[in-house]
């Protein structure tokens, strides 16, 4: 979220975090910026799969046209396509 957080209000958007009330889906963040949306989730690990993104896809889906993008950041350095509209990218790409 500190990575993000200038970078959001540089763009003027908002940053957001995101349970549901039983606790079934929960995103490390949310960025809007108009009509635009992006999430992301941050794993300990190199290779993040569809079970790490599996809160994203559920977002995806629940928002439509309106998702933009998603995002796994991980720990490895690889960026890749998990399944549609979410990738996986090097948390250390958030900092530049």
């Amino acid at each position: 979220m500190h990575q993000l957080r200038p970078q959001v209000d540089a763009v003027r958007g908002s940053l957001f975090h995101l349970r549901t009330g039983a606790s079934e889906h929960e995103v490390d963040a949310i960025v809007t910026e108009g009509l635009e949306l992006f999430a992301f989730e941050v794993k300990y690990g190199t290779r993040p799969t569809a079970r790490d993104a599996r809160h994203l896809a559920w977002l995806r889906d629940q928002r439509g046209d309106s998702f933009t993008a998603n995002f796994v950041a991980h720990t490895g350095g690889d960026s890749f396509l998990i399944e549609d509209r979410i990738w996986a990218m090097p948390v250390s790409a958030l900092a530049t």
